[in-house]
This record gives structure tokens, sequence and C-alpha cells, in this order.
């Protein structure tokens, strides 16, 4: 008889015909399918997980009878970047990889909690967190992935002496604790000190840029590594491509027109305000499809991430929205923050 560890998802629906390490909760889809009478389902999955698309149309297919499912290959970071071309011509449309943003009766969203154990590179980080007995306030956020272990983690770290201090952001967050690559607003907490569970440093990075006040703990039990949030390396990216804007005269403004990262506002705002600012809209906002435009700086009203993630690949400088202020002069240098999405569409 094989012996299985903690957290292993054999039984949920998941070991159809493929491994995997996540839970794609398969019959909780089935459900749905059954009770809407769904003739096309559309799945769509995050960038990193694409690959395993067709092995989950394959389970769900052996799971239905006359039931068309259609794989989106539209690009997909998050909640706010659904395929919406596809989504009208399915009868249900399954979002894997995020929690809800927005609600809807054709949306299923899975958030695909992952089963790694968060709980020993926890303990690693106590080294990193202040004595509780001295500085017992230690807030805790996590990503989507993390969610089904949240309410564990909090109560784990309870039972090591720590007042925990949680709460939901806005409304672009489902969950108490929760973090997004653009809104930290869960971490709006009375703690000095910050506890991140999950994988990578741009949450956390963008949480300290946030919250300059706090120290930021980052516990990563993907790559299994404790780490602190330094914002110094970002910083000076950032500041390197304001210096670089400066000397700017003719701006392309980007609206993203994905559902939930558009601002078009803010977008319209700056073209009114600047005779030599043009708006350009785009879906995918990549440095290919960019160097076509003659422009000597552009301003990403979009997802942030593209800035910060991708911003060095980019031929002329990329800014946000307020960095394009400090750029022309209307703020000073020391304004600069990090850019983030509040609401829904």
């Amino acid at each position: 008889m094989s012996q299985r560890t903690e957290g292993d998802l054999t039984n949920t629906g998941m070991a159809l015909k493929h491994d995997r390490e996540w839970d794609y909760e398969l019959e909780r889809i089935v459900e749905a399918v059954e009770e809407r009478d769904a003739e096309k389902v559309g799945l769509q999955f995050p960038e990193g997980l694409k690959r395993r698309a067709p092995a989950v149309a394959d389970d769900l297919r052996e799971l239905t009878d006359g039931v068309r499912y259609l794989i989106s290959g539209q690009p997909c970071y998050g909640a706010c970047d659904l395929d919406t071309y596809l989504m009208r011509r399915c009868d249900v449309f399954v979002h894997f990889g995020h929690s809800p943003m927005k609600e809807s009766d054709k949306i299923i969203y899975v958030p695909l909690f992952s089963n790694v154990d968060p709980f020993p590179i926890m303990e690693d980080a106590l080294d990193e967190l202040d004595d509780p007995a001295e500085n017992p306030g230690v807030g805790l956020v996590t990503t989507a992935q993390h969610m089904n272990l949240f309410e564990d983690m909090y109560d784990w770290l309870e039972e090591r002496g720590f007042e925990v201090h949680t709460r939901r952001g806005d409304d672009r967050l489902t969950h108490e604790g929760q973090v997004l690559g653009c809104n930290y607003a869960s971490a709006d907490i009375d703690a000095d000190q910050v506890l991140y569970v999950g994988g990578g440093k741009f949450h956390p990075l963008g949480l300290a840029m946030e919250h300059p006040e706090k120290d930021v703990v980052i516990a990563d039990p993907v790559n299994n590594v404790v780490t602190l949030a330094d914002t110094e390396k970002f910083l000076k990216q950032r500041y390197g491509a304001v210096h670089r804007a400066m000397d700017a005269e003719r701006f392309g403004v980007i609206f993203c027109t994905k559902i939930g990262q558009g601002r078009f506002e803010k977008a319209e705002e700056i073209v009114e305000n600047n005779d030599n600012a043009h708006l350009i809209t785009m879906d995918e906002v990549t440095p290919d499809r960019l160097r076509n435009f003659d422009f000597d700086a552009f301003v990403n009203t979009g997802c942030p991430r593209i800035t910060t993630d991708d911003g060095p690949r980019f031929h002329k400088p990329m800014l946000t929205p307020g960095e394009y202020e400090i750029a022309v002069g209307n703020k000073p240098l020391e304004d600069l923050e990090f850019d983030t999405f509040h609401g829904t569409w």
C-alpha cells in the first residue's frame, strides 16, 4: 500500500489520467456543467499552467457526455484578464488559477490551491520576525493559491505568541489577508511587520513599496527560502526610468482593453492635459508591439506589472501614471510610489 504525504490530492478528482500538484476541482466543474445543461465550456489557464490544459480537458470529457471544451490561448495573468471573446461563446466559462474579482453566474473560478506545506518555511521565518514577547504584532498575507490554509497559518502564529492582524482589502480582493500583484490593501493593518507566505518576490516587493513603514518577511514555500523584501534595486530602476523620461517630448499613453485592467479616465486625463500625448488602445502590451510607435516615452494605465516586470525590456521609458506626473514636473521625485489597482470593472 502506497504512503501518501499530507496534502496529497489523489482523491480529489485530480488523478483521473494525469499526475498533478493542483486541485482542479473537476467534480465542481462537472456539477455546474450538468446543472446548466451546458454544451460548450470555455477553459482559461494562467500562463504557467497552459501546458496542463489538454490534460484537464481530457479528464472533463471523460466525466461528461456531449460537452465541447474550448481552451483559451489568450495571455492570462489574473482574474482581471478574462477571455471575454471565448466567454461570450460558451455556456460555462472556467477560469483557473485566481479567485473571483467579480462574480458572474457564467464564470466558475477555480483558484488551484497548492498542496505545498507552508509551515516548515514559516518556522524558518520566525528568525526574521521580532520576538513576540517584545513585539507581538504581525500582519499575515498570502495569495489565492494558499488561501485554503490561511486560517491554519493564523492559528499557527497565534500559538507561537503573536497577535495576528488581518483584514480584507477592497472589492478587488476576495479573501481576508489576500494580496494581488496590483493590490495590497489587505496589508493596511496595525502592525509594523508583515509575514507574506507565498511564491516569488513580486507580491511582497509591491507590498513593501505600498507600505514602506513595515518590514516584510517573505516565507516562500514554493522555493523553500526566507528573505526580506528589499525595494532598493527596484526603486533605482524606477528612478532611472523617470529620469530618462524627463527629456521626453511625445508620450504614448496606453489604455489596456482587458476587462479588468482599464483606467480610461486616467488615460484621458493625461491626454487632455498634454497636447504631445496620444492615447493608444491595446489588449496585450509588449515591447515588440510598442517598437513600431515613435514616442519618446510611454505611460501605462493598464496592469502595473507591465511597467514593473517588463519595464527594462521596452525600448523607451515605460512609466506608471504617477511616474509620468513626476517626469513632466507636476510632482516631486520623492512622491514616487508603487502603482496599484483598486475596485473592479
